[in-house]
Order: structure tokens, then C-alpha cells, then sequence
């Protein structure tokens, strides 16, 4: 079995999508918040785990919503504006992770997640960004984190990562004084959007990363996840067991995203 670094990196996976329609550029300002984060003080034996799931409101949604409020266990919520919008059931959805703010976040995983055309989004920084100003305005989160489409980049006070393709997009996100947030392994889907790896697997390189010390902040780690995983009932029930299996180390503790340490800005 392969542990360490090179669990961790054969662990990484990156898609890309085929292209389709394109957004109109234009100057939007928009002002910083004058709130500062506080870093939360923590007890260094403690490892703490940020669960997050991406692509939301979706088919699958629901069952991440049921088993983390079977299981009380925190969870963040990257959702994007034009699935919560287009129909009831999204708004539902939107609605049931939002009234449960004692265990879930919601933050800005952009309006159209680039319509799949990654490469031309991210050559066009001034309409990626108004695509994330859009998904802001319709999800109305209460914090100012979010993530990119298809792209691992980070900008924290603390956590720096991105690519030269992304760099320009991510400055003009930390001049509105938002925080990139990434991810420090991913629980992959194959071709039919089912689970690769086993819970166990998942519980295995969880241990890993964090005994290697291969987590972008120590002691702290996110894990990607993606909403339609887990829409299958069997595949929900793998989701239960991977949360199950890891609530037994009793030096882990899951929290909201909006508690990762270094984030620029103290908001829920």
C-alpha cells in the first residue's frame, strides 16, 4: 500500500472541459471589506478536517445534506449561482444548507462554473470575475470565499498557490479582499461521476497527508468532493462510511471552511 508523499501525489487530478460560449468584459469596482480575520487558536495535537463539496445545487446534493446532519458533522458548501437559480429544487436545496449554519457554510463557486470553457475563462480575468460578482449576487453568501472551477489555486494571508494561467483572476479576487480557497486532496469520480477510491482508501490517505505533513496549512485539511458522487444510494452510503471511518480518530475534528485558519476576513 503507498503512503507519504507519493500517495499524496498520484492522490492529485485535474480535468479539463471542451469549450463552449463566451462572457463580455467589462470594469466592475467593488470595495474591500474592512473586517480582519483572527486566527483561531488551536490545540496543536488536534488535526482538523474541512469537508467540502462542490457544484451545487445538484442531483446528490441532498443526501451530502442528510448525512452530515445524520453524522453532525461541519461541512462548506461551494455552490454555483446558476444551479441554485435555474429551478425550485436548487433554491430548495440553497435553502436547506442555509438554515443549517450551525454545521454548513455556503460560499462562491462562481455563477457558471465557466460554461466548461476553463481555458478561455481564466484568458479572460475581468469576465471570469464578473462571472464570480454574478454567482455572488444571486448566492448571497455570508462570507468572501471562494473557489475556482477546475483549477487548485490558493490566496489566503497564509496559503499562496496559483498557476500562471489563474494568477491574474485570483490578484483581482484578493484586491476585493476575497480569499481562493483550494483543496489538499480530492475524492475522485470516474466517467459515470461514482467514487474512484473506497472510503477506506480516503481514511487511509487522510492519515497520510496529515502524518506526512503534506497539507498546504499543518494540522488543517480540505478535502474535495463533489456533490453528484453521492446522488446513487449506494454511493451516499460510501460517503457515511468515509465520515464514519475518520470520526474514530479522536484527534480530528471537522469544521466549516470558514474557519480554516489565515482567511482574511471573519464572516460566516
Amino acid at each position: 500500500m503507498l503512503t507519504g508523499p507519493l500517495f499524496y501525489l498520484l492522490s492529485l487530478f485535474f480535468v479539463q472541459f471542451p469549450p463552449s460560449k463566451a462572457m463580455a468584459v467589462k470594469n466592475y469596482a467593488y470595495a474591500r471589506p474592512s473586517s480582519i480575520a483572527q486566527y483561531h487558536s488551536v490545540d496543536s495535537t488536534t488535526k482538523y478536517i474541512y469537508l467540502t463539496f462542490d457544484d451545487g445545487p445538484i442531483n446528490g446534493t441532498a443526501n451530502c445534506i442528510t448525512i452530515c446532519s445524520r453524522e453532525k458533522v461541519a461541512a462548506s458548501f461551494f455552490e454555483i449561482g446558476l444551479h441554485q437559480s435555474r429551478n425550485m429544487k436548487g433554491r430548495r436545496l440553497y435553502d436547506e444548507i442555509k438554515a443549517k449554519d450551525d454545521l454548513f457554510s455556503i460560499s462562491n463557486h462562481s455563477y457558471s462554473h465557466s460554461y466548461g470553457r476553463y481555458l478561455w475563462f481564466y484568458q479572460h480575468p475581468d469576465s471570469a470575475l464578473l462571472d464570480f460578482l454574478k454567482g455572488k449576487d444571486i448566492l448571497g453568501p455570508t462570507n468572501n470565499l471562494v473557489r475556482l472551477p477546475g483549477n487548485n489555486a490558493w490566496d489566503t494571508k497564509l496559503a499562496k498557490k496559483a498557476s500562471w494561467l489563474v494568477q491574474p483572476l485570483t490578484h483581482k479576487m484578493d484586491s476585493l479582499g476575497w480569499d481562493v480557497i483550494g483543496w489538499d486532496m480530492e475524492w475522485r469520480f470516474n466517467k459515470y461521476g461514482k467514487p474512484v477510491q473506497s472510503p477506506e482508501a480516503i481514511a487511509v490517505l487522510v492519515d497520510s497527508l496529515f502524518a506526512y505533513n503534506q497539507t498546504k496549512t499543518k494540522n488543517h485539511l480540505v478535502i474535495l468532493m463533489h456533490d453528484h458522487m453521492f446522488a446513487a444510494p449506494a454511493d451516499s452510503i460510501k460517503l457515511e462510511k468515509m465520515i464514519g471511518l475518520l470520526k474514530k480518530r479522536p484527534q480530528y475534528q471537522f469544521q466549516k471552511i470558514t474557519r480554516y485558519p489565515g482567511l482574511k476576513n471573519a464572516l460566516n
